[in-house]
């Protein structure tokens, strides 16, 4: 895989005569965290499918974790690879347990059926739930939970079959402010964990990108407008052609901030 996690070449994806990602390319390599920034209909949480091996591209070839897509099995490829998103929020029955949900991961099932699990199986499933602040929650069920608290228990079942690649979309998305800033500071300690998979992360706004980040990945229409370390690709003359408006970009620490000139 020589250090290679994920890799697009020449990814286009076309739908209804129109192309939602365009001659993609980008690279994520082993350590890597990237955020995926852009614009709405950007192409942020088709590119993510692509990543995830739940989408096949129109065009262009795509490998993940050393295996190309049309080539392998995807259930065998999909448990090595965490996500968390609206879409898969949006699958999980009313009645499923949030302990339920974690564990049933490590089968890629968004809750029980007739699989069984052991001792260690629920001894990491409360350990994740516990990490990311929701282990009192392991009984309720995921349907009454707070936004904040799906979005934790989403992440903890990502983690739950030890992946290599993680892919979180939108992670902060309709949080209120304390709920967000707890969140970020949560993926910046897991971001700075080196035993932690490659990192991405869909976001709307640079204020979202956890501390610890490294690249970023700029997106508009399809097209990919830079990509790279955050330092070269996170300037005002990138974003503004990003989401297409006059922006000045500041950074405060490890935090990033923009707004309209």
């Amino acid at each position: 895989m020589d250090g290679r996690v994920l890799g697009l070449n020449g990814v286009t994806v076309r739908r209804g005569g129109a192309n939602l990602l365009d001659g993609v390319d980008w690279s994520v390599l082993e350590g890597e965290r990237w955020v995926i920034l852009g614009p709405n209909g950007a192409g942020k949480t088709t590119l993510l499918n692509v990543a995830s091996s739940q989408l096949y591209p129109t065009a262009g070839k795509v490998e993940v974790l050393g295996e190309h897509l049309g080539g392998v099995d995807v259930f065998e490829l999909r448990p090595l690879i965490g996500y968390a998103g609206a879409s898969v929020s949006g699958r999980i029955e009313e009645d499923t347990p949030v302990l339920d949900l974690v564990l049933s991961a490590a089968y890629g099932y968004l809750g029980r059926f007739r699989e069984e699990y052991g001792v260690p199986d629920y001894g990491r499933a409360r350990a994740l739930l516990g990490h990311w602040g929701v282990g009192e929650l392991a009984d309720r069920f995921f349907h009454t939970l707070s936004e904040g608290e799906r979005k934790r228990v989403l992440i903890a079942r990502a983690l739950m079959s030890n992946p290599e690649l993680l892919l979180l979309d939108e992670p902060a998305a309709g949080l209120d402010l304390g709920g967000r800033e707890d969140l970020l500071r949560r993926l910046g300690k897991l971001a700075h964990n080196e035993a932690a998979p490659a990192l991405v992360v869909v976001s709307h706004h640079v204020e979202e990108i956890p501390p610890g980040f490294t690249h970023a990945l700029l997106i508009r229409e399809g097209r990919v407008v830079q990509a790279g370390p955050l330092d070269e690709v996170m300037t005002a003359e990138h974003l503004s052609e990003t989401f297409g408006l006059g922006l000045k970009v500041e950074r405060d620490g490890g935090r990033w901030s923009a707004r309209a000139v």
